[in-house]
């Protein structure tokens, strides 16, 4: 890919040659050159009558996956598909289009991104391509502003870094349309209900819940067989969130943004998490050390029982118990 750009550059010396035609086309070529090339394609399955989704069996980016790391979630609707998050790039859009007009001959009608991380709306373009500029992207107003603003873009260019430029070619296509909590939106046959109890994964986190099929697609709130970022990000609003969501929605089939769909989702990444944060709590009370505070958390059962099988684990845990940590301090001032 870095070869390729150097002789796009070389290239541009001549642009000055041609004509506005000319230019034009040059411009069109030099796009497609430097796109990343096409995702394998990832079928899609049904999850309930109108929800299916698009399963990535990777939790992180790399070159080999192409960025492909996040589930893509649609609903099938009288009216049209709705998408719930778009994926990691146009590339990674593209084949979701595919995968989706396999099941269905509908035409997507509207897109939404659960929040503000890249692996989650950067397919967003691939989708306003093939059906229009008129899709409404609704995002809750926190990630809107930080997909507009400088995350857009650190996003864009860390997934083409991340992957070694294979999604080269995406753009950052924000939200167009803002949401609150306990919209409702009418797709005639289904209704999708708009969740957000306040800080969470992040401080604009959206659930979405499909409500005559009681399915709910959680986003990055709660992560199967994987450890989920909470830089910025609550502990104890994460168990707000998961405690209000369960009494408002009930029992329900809780899809994530990174793993498989299960109805114990919020069960069991609650008592992993609770294990770091609890624990980091118990230290703080008692004098103990973050460095020590980790150690505890190692030794705590409830991490025990999910560090084995959570991708990211290792990397991670050491921050996530200073970030558990700091939350424990500050709550207790």
């Amino acid at each position: 890919m870095n070869q390729r750009r150097h002789l796009l550059k070389i290239s541009l010396g001549a642009i000055g040659l041609l004509t506005l035609p000319q230019m034009m086309e040059f411009a069109k070529a030099a796009e497609d050159f430097i796109k990343g090339p096409k995702v394998k394609d990832h079928p899609a399955k049904q999850l309930s009558k109108h929800v299916w989704m698009i399963y990535s069996p990777d939790g992180f980016p790399t070159a080999e996956n192409q960025g492909m790391m996040a589930n893509i979630t649609f609903v099938i609707t009288q009216k049209g598909i709705v998408i719930l998050d778009t994926g990691a790039s146009l590339q990674i859009g593209e084949m979701a289009i595919r995968m989706i007009k396999k099941v269905s001959s509908l035409p997507v009608i509207a897109i939404f991104n659960s929040h503000y991380h890249g692996d989650h709306f950067l397919g967003n373009q691939a989708f306003v391509e093939a059906y229009g500029p008129q899709i409404p992207i609704y995002a809750h107003p926190y990630s809107a502003e930080q997909i507009k603003g400088i995350e857009g873009n650190t996003w864009r260019n860390l997934m083409e870094r991340w992957t070694n430029q294979a999604t080269a070619g995406t753009k950052v296509v924000p939200p167009t349309h803002l949401v609150k909590h306990g919209d409702v939106f009418d797709y005639g046959d289904i209704k999708i209900k708009v969740h957000h109890y306040g800080i969470c994964h992040t401080p604009g986190d959206i659930c979405l819940e499909v409500m005559q099929d009681r399915v709910t697609y959680v986003g990055d709130i709660a992560m199967d067989g994987r450890i989920a970022n909470i830089d910025d990000g609550s502990y104890v609003g994460t168990f707000k969130t998961y405690k209000e969501l369960t009494q408002a929605a009930g029992e329900q089939l809780w899809i994530p943004g990174h793993g498989e769909a299960k109805k114990t989702l919020l069960k069991e990444y609650g008592e992993f998490m609770a294990g770091i944060y609890e624990t980091c709590v118990k230290a703080v009370q008692d004098g103990i050390d973050p460095s020590a505070a980790k150690a505890l958390v190692l030794k705590d059962p409830r991490v025990i029982k999910y560090a084995k099988n959570t991708k990211g684990f290792e990397g991670n845990i050491g921050k996530y118990t200073s970030l558990a940590y700091l939350e424990a301090e500050k709550e207790a001032f």
